[in-house]
């Protein structure tokens, strides 16, 4: 039985309805979102014209309309689809056998295990050119299915880290003509990091890590990268972004007794080794069980003379691998990383 049968929509007239665009003007959205509603969670118009245009039924309209109304109020999106389904089948929640109107409940796409590089080209191409015409709801929407397709880590080096290289360069080649596009990009993919990094952590006795910039370094989404591939996987952490004096460092090493703490140097300028010493010297605890944390100098910045014992990963992968050992050595579960 065709999808269309399921909801009951088989006798519309063809032509009726709205298409995509329209509908997406009306509910103040991106052709995109919708697109992505439907793949994600099947929150689609019941038919489709010759030549796959799709139209929406008012039927279809309501369904995102609500859809659109949970998640403004913050209900996450997987629920708010699941809420939305059942104005078309009050069976859905109830999981009672569906009538001829049912629909499929929320689905996920599959991720993929080996795409190809050209389907990263492809969505290197498309995030870029969505950032150059200041296009954020479709940026968003890209990164967001990204994340979805590939997974966090994947989705960072394939698609985030080169887009915004790209777009850097051009700022390079055309002065401040594409100030503004790198910014709005860069506000983007950290707000998809952040969204990422909100899982739910374990609730283990294990002591957070320690995430923070040197010293005048603004220069943070790649620690925000890390941060949100350890939230994925649980792992406790502290996160205090760009430009951490030493101090504050230090003071937030002996109260919270992390096993690793990551220091982010993008430039050379900024990274020191002294510094990274005397963060590594930071002990907590009582007399006779005192305790200290492995450095981790992570970026580009520590090239060159480092400090002897610290880690010292060239890629995020790299670095959730040597913190997972990090942290086993040191004695805490690592069920989660």
């Amino acid at each position: 039985m065709s999808e269309g049968k399921r909801r009951g929509q088989s006798s519309e007239p063809a032509g009726t309805g709205v298409t995509t665009g329209t509908l997406a003007r009306r509910l103040g959205v991106s052709p995109t979102t919708l697109r992505t509603w439907d793949r994600r969670y099947g929150l689609g118009p019941a038919r489709r014209d010759p030549g796959h245009h799709r139209r929406w039924s008012e039927r279809d309209v309501a369904m995102v309309e609500e859809m659109g109304r949970l998640t403004s109020s913050g209900v996450p999106p997987a629920e708010a689809a699941h809420q939305a389904l059942k104005l078309l089948d009050p069976d859905v929640e109830s999981g009672a056998a569906p009538g001829p109107a049912a629909v499929p409940r929320p689905r996920r796409r599959a991720r993929q295990t080996a795409p190809s590089p050209d389907t990263f080209v492809r969505r290197q191409r498309g995030l870029s050119r969505a950032a150059v015409r200041l296009d954020a709801p479709t940026m968003q929407d890209l990164l967001d299915d990204a994340v979805e397709s590939h997974s966090l880590v994947t989705a960072w080096q394939e698609v985030m880290v080169p887009t915004l290289h790209a777009v850097g360069r051009k700022w390079e080649e055309a002065g401040d003509r594409y100030v503004e596009v790198e910014h709005l990009l860069s506000w983007h993919v950290s707000r998809t990091l952040h969204r990422c990094s909100m899982a739910p952590t374990v609730t283990a006795a294990s002591a957070p890590l320690v995430l923070a910039c040197v010293p005048g370094e603004q220069h943070s989404l790649p620690l925000e990268a890390l941060s949100a591939a350890l939230g994925e996987l649980g792992v406790p952490q502290r996160m205090f972004g760009a430009a951490v004096p030493v101090e504050a460092v230090s003071s937030a090493v002996r109260r919270t007794g992390p096993a690793v703490v990551v220091l982010w140097a993008q430039a050379r300028s900024t990274a020191s080794v002294p510094l990274a010493r005397h963060i590594a010297e930071t002990r907590w605890g009582v007399r006779g069980a005192r305790g200290r944390p492995t450095v981790m100098l992570a970026g580009p910045g520590w090239a060159g003379p480092t400090l002897r014992g610290a880690l010292r990963p060239t890629s995020l992968p790299e670095a959730l691998t040597q913190i997972g050992r990090a942290r086993g050595a040191a004695g805490v579960d690592r069920g989660t990383a």
